[in-house]
Formats: C-alpha cells, structure tokens, sequence
C-alpha cells in the first residue's frame, strides 16, 4: 500500500543476530499477520520510542538484496511514483532453497582449496594476463568514435554512448559482437550485463558466449527460464563467479560484481516496458544504474529510439555510428514503391498489397544467380483477421461485442465460418450496418493467408510462417520464403536475399504518436537481415512515400529520430517533457487529481528543480503542470486524465504524485486508480 511505503523497525534477537544481515529477506509480525520484508540496515538505536517486535526469522542464508540495487529501486520507485516493493518484486527473483544450499556448499568447497589469498602484484598478475589476452580489437571500434568509447570502457571511465549498427550479418550480428565486446571487458577485470529484448535474441547470445568465453564464464537470466535457474544466476552474479551476466528484462537489476558495462540492445522493443506497477521502462533502470554506479553504457541496435536521441543531442550520450561508405557497403538497396519510378512503371503499385517491384524482387532472389531465402514481412498473424462489407468496405464487426469478424484459419475461409476475434462468436446472417450488404471480403490478410498465396505462386519453393504462435529463430540458407509478422523475423546465417515489407500503410496508420518511430525500427531490424546491395541484396517496402519511408530509403534512423525530438521540444511532449496518465473510475480519477493538487499546493516552491534522472533541462523555467479534462464525477465509467509537465517541474509534480497515492490509500474511500509515468503509446 502507498501510504506505507517506509522503512519500519524492528528488533533482532539474539539467536537470529549473526544471520540477520542487510539484504536478507526476513518474516515479520504486521499488522497482526505473518508477513516477509528485507532487512536493509542495522541501527544500535530504534527511529521511535514505541515498543517493538521482534523479527521473526531470517529467510535467505545469502543476502540476495545489495546496496546498489536496493538505491536503484528507491531511484526508480520515486521516478515512476510508484512503492519500493513493488520494484524489488521485479528486481530479485523468488528464493530457492536448494539452490541457496548448492551455492553455500560451492563456496565451501571453493574456499578449502584455495585458502591462500594473493596479495600484491601476485594478485594482479592473472588478472592482466587475461586482460593481455582478451585485448583484441573489437567490430565496435569501426564505428566512428567507436575506438575512444571502448578504450574508456577498458580503463573504467563512466562512457555512456548510442551506437547504430549498419548490419546484423556476419562481424555485425548482435550475437556475436556483444560477446566480442563483453570477453574484452571482462578480461579487463569488469563484470558486463548484456540486455536484449526476447528469448530467441537471448538463445543466440548465449550460443556466442559459448563460443567466445565459454557456458562456465557466464549467466543467463531470463523469465521464460523458470524461477530455479533464475535465482541461481542471480546468486552467481552477486557472488562474482560469473563477470558476464546475459538476459531479458528480467536481468536488468543482476547484481554483477564491479559492473564495468552495461549494454541495451533495441531499447524501443515493447518488450522492455514492466507491465506490472509501477510500469518502469528497463532504459531508465540502466540509465540509474549507470549514473549511480559509474558504469559504462551502451544503448545498440539499428535504429535510434527518440527517447535515447534527445540524451544523445544533450551531451549524456556518445553518438557511436557507421560512415556513409560503411553503410553503402554493408547495406542492401532499397526501393520504395511509392517513389515517381516505380509509379510511372506500375500505375497500380499504390493499389497493389504486393506490387510489380516486390514480385520482380522476390523472383530474382528465389531464383536468380544467388538464389537466397526471401523475407515477408506482414502486419497482422492469422489467416483472414479482418473482414469488411464487399459493397461499402465498412469493417464487420460483432452484434454482441463489436469485435472484428474474420476467419480464423484456411478451413474456417472455404466453410464460410466467420467468427469475432474477440469473443469468437460465429457470425451467421451477417448485415452491413451502413449499407444493408451481405457479401463480405478480406479486409486484412496475416501471416497465414499471405503464406498460403504465396506458395501458390512459388510451388516448388519452401514457405516458413512466423508469429507469435509460432515464432522460429532461424531458417536454413537457399531459397524459401519466409512470412513473418512485425518483430518475428528469424535469421539466417547468410542473410535474406530479398525482404518485401508488406503493409506499410496499414502499420503507419495506427493511431499513437510513437508509431512512424516504431514502424522505422522494425524495418530497419528487417533490412539488417538482408545481405549487402554489392551481394544483390535488396529491400521492397510498400508504403506510401511519407518521412519513415524516406529515413529507411536513406538509412537515416538517427537523422529521423533527432525530427522527431525536435517536434516534441516544440509541443513540450515526452522525452521533451514528462507525462503521467491517471485512469480509473471517474470519480476515483477526479478525487485523485484533487489530492495531487494538495499535495502540490503544499511543496515550496524551492522544491521545483531539474530531474536529475533526465539532465540536462529541456525547455524554459518551470511550470505548473497542465491536467487534462476532468470527467463528471457522477459518471462512473473509466475515465483517463493526463498531466504534462516539464523535466524543472518534474521532482516536485512527482513528489505530488506520490503524496496523492499515499493520501488515497489511506482514507480507502474511493476505487483505485492506475498511475503510469511516461507511457509509450499513450498520445
């Protein structure tokens, strides 16, 4: 609960003294129930002179909770203004008790035979012997800028830097230049964190690292993994058996021994957002991470998220990127077919799902001289998800929820068998509402559908289909063609020969202010997959010429991201400036935005300074926060308020924020309400 969201004292017995150290997790009396806790500091005098209880037991035998993640989590909890337990709920995974046992017994063992320790340069001297051998140089430091980064980050200096990488084959695949540049690190004597979005990217790490520094010299942390192999990575990273510590959102809070680098692969992957309270975005853990710590930071991936752009045009960020000769040679052609060539050869390309260039394209690769696989990239998984009347083209949609109607699958479209998405009630009889028709034809084609046509017309070619119900991480070399949906592309280990993104327009028509940014990156980690325009690469997107097509024609996703933040500034819209989004029960809402008026009310006005989180300042001098519409309090349906503030005001309208959670749930008069600070796809 918010309004007890504090450190609270209780006495240690003495039979529990010598285990009942800070970091541990411990059982308590509260309240009257049985209840756990972490012990985060211990006082020789009590805070208040009220009596107090004892602790009851002491749960871990290894404290899992250190000092520097305990910082962090207070750090994000006030930024987010959200309560500290519900970020180390996140930050430290389940205990295991036989896993607790392994480890003790592991350092037992390991302390009997080598109970010698070096002192001098005798300490020292194995570790510059690996360093002299980890030293190589890495794909990294062709980069420009890209050699001063990595020579700060070997003599431990705080280098905080966005690279774009120019391809994902080859030197360039993710997999292994992370492993590379974490080997280097480690041999230096620094612990690294390697972050990537989901577990296909976090299995093709892992299999670099086997290869680059051995299964024995790291740990993998993910939360598909289960709670026992979690908590024993977590224990290996906090013991220092392992310098490399690799994983998903779930290791953003490892705690790795003298971490030296950390490393954030796609930071605009959707993946990265907790969806539990208080809805912290793993970018702004690290960034924390790194100021407090001192450690080296390093967002990567194809493109450029506006977020991580508006620390790179302030300073906080190197700018690490490919030069135009780099990036015209690792780079497949692109063509676009809304461009003033490709519409004076084929009137109908704007017309056409899949125009005269991308069958050209498609054909070449398949069965050209260098015969390759072929990517597809769709918008929509299924086969027919949307279906729309055949006389008006108004979408079909449910009598009883208003879902969309489609097929399901192959079967479902040769019976006729139309069904809502939602809450696949089947559809017989179906009306237009607009124009009384009852022909209905596919407004939308998936993965599925688009699969099935295209193997018809390639018969002796193979067709792959990937989506989230059957997502593949890699396809053999030689011709195929292989449909997936946006963020589901596998890989290959010689590239694609050819990728046709399809659906262009229906993607960058979707509401949200993010959405040009987000459709950019995913056809950029799309045309990264394909092999150089010197190898006859080439990428077909199929949209209408706007300024995401543009950037991904010129592959300029820094170029678009630096528009993009430039926009923002002007209308004082995030990352230019902070945002909270309330939401709730309309009277909840209302008496909500009540208490956080009070509760600024009551702030001096010297509270009012620079986020340090997000320095330096954008804009002008502080300024009171704008609150969106208030709904009637008398209507009880959800309702959502927004408040946008600039970062001079943000420490004291958070503050605000806060004090108004704590003050509502105390009195626990009205319904809860749902506070998210700086939520993507929000505007």
């Amino acid at each position: 609960m918010p309004h007890l969201d504090r450190e609270f004292d209780y006495l240690v017995p003495v039979a529990l003294d010598d285990r009942a150290v800070p970091g541990s997790r411990v059982s308590v009396r509260f309240g009257g129930r049985a209840m756990t806790g972490w012990l985060v500091s211990r006082e020789q005098e009590p805070a208040t002179g009220a009596q107090l209880t004892e602790l009851t037991g002491v749960l871990t035998a290894i404290p899992p909770l250190t000092e520097e993640v305990l910082a962090t989590a207070r750090a994000v909890a006030r930024r987010q203004a959200g309560v500290v337990t519900d970020v180390l709920r996140a930050a430290v995974p389940p205990r295991v008790a036989q896993v607790e046992k392994a480890a003790l017994a592991e350092d037992a063992e390991t302390a009997a035979d080598h109970p010698v320790t070096l002192t001098g340069t005798d300490a020292e001297r194995p570790e510059a012997t690996a360093a002299e051998e980890g030293l190589v140089p890495t794909v990294w430091e062709s980069l420009e800028q890209g050699t001063a980064f990595v020579s700060a980050v070997l003599a431990g200096d705080a280098a905080r830097a966005a690279a774009v990488v120019p391809s994902r084959l080859f030197e360039w695949d993710e997999a292994g230049a992370l492993a590379a540049l974490a080997r280097t690190v480690a041999a230096s004597g620094g612990g690294v964190l390697l972050l990537v979005p989901d577990h296909r990217d976090l299995d093709r790490l892992c299999a670099a690292l086997d290869e680059h520094v051995g299964e024995d010299a790291y740990a993998r942390i993910g939360s598909e993994d289960g709670n026992t192999p979690r908590y024993r990575a977590h224990l290996a990273a906090l013991r220092g058996t392992r310098r490399i510590v690799a994983g998903t959102r779930a290791a953003v809070w490892s705690p790795v021994r003298d971490l030296r680098l950390v490393v954030l692969w796609d930071d605009g992957d959707d993946a990265w957002a907790e969806p539990r309270a208080p809805y912290f975005h793993a970018r702004e853990v690290v960034l924390e991470r790194a100021r407090a710590t001192g450690a080296a930071l390093l967002f990567a991936g194809p493109s450029r998220s506006v977020p991580v752009q508006r620390l790179v045009e302030s300073g906080w960020l190197l700018h690490l990127g490919p030069s135009r000769a780099t990036q015209r040679e690792l780079g497949p052609r692109v063509v676009s077919t809304a461009d003033a060539w490709e519409t004076a050869r084929d009137p109908f390309a704007q017309r056409a799902r899949l125009p005269q260039a991308a069958w050209a394209a498609a054909r070449a690769a398949l069965l050209g001289p260098r015969p390759g696989p072929v990517l597809v990239q769709v918008a929509r998984a299924g086969f027919i998800p949307a279906l729309v009347c055949d006389r008006c083209r108004t979408p079909a949609r449910c009598r009883v929820c208003a879902g969309p109607l489609g097929f399901r699958d192959a079967r479902a479209a040769r019976h006729g068998e139309v069904a809502c998405r939602w809450c696949g009630t089947r559809e017989r009889g179906f009306r237009c509402t607009e124009c009384g028709g009852t022909t209905l034809r596919a407004g939308a084609r998936g993965v599925d559908r688009t699969a099935e046509e295209l193997g018809r017309a390639f018969p002796r070619v193979p067709v792959h289909a990937s989506s989230a119900q059957h997502m593949l991480g890699s396809v053999p070399p030689g011709p195929s063609l292989v449909v997936a949906t946006v963020g589901a592309e596998p890989v290959t280990p010689d590239g694609y020969a050819a990728a046709l993104l399809l659906d262009g327009d229906s993607q960058l028509q979707r509401e949200g202010l993010d959405v040009p940014g987000r459709v950019l990156a995913r056809w950029l980690a799309a045309a990264c997959l394909v092999r150089p325009a010197s190898d006859g690469g080439v990428v077909v997107v199929t949209a209408d010429a706007g300024e995401a097509v543009n950037a991904l024609v010129r592959r300029d996703p820094d170029g678009f991201a630096a528009r993009q933040v430039a926009e923002r500034r002007e209308l004082h819209l995030p990352p230019a400036g902070r945002l909270a989004e309330v939401t709730g029960e309309a009277a909840a809402v209302a008496e909500y935005l009540e208490l956080v008026e009070a509760a600024r009310r009551e702030r001096p006005d010297e509270d009012v300074h620079e986020d340090p989180h997000s320095a330096p300042l954008d804009g002008g001098p502080a300024r009171l926060p704008w609150i969106g519409p208030v709904p009637d309090p008398a209507d009880e349906t959800r309702s959502r308020a927004l408040l946008i503030f600039p970062y001079a005001a943000a420490e004291a309208t958070v503050g605000a924020l806060r004090a108004a959670r704590s003050a509502a749930s105390a009195r626990r008069e009205t319904a809860p309400v749902r506070v998210r600070l700086d939520p993507a796809g929000v505007l």
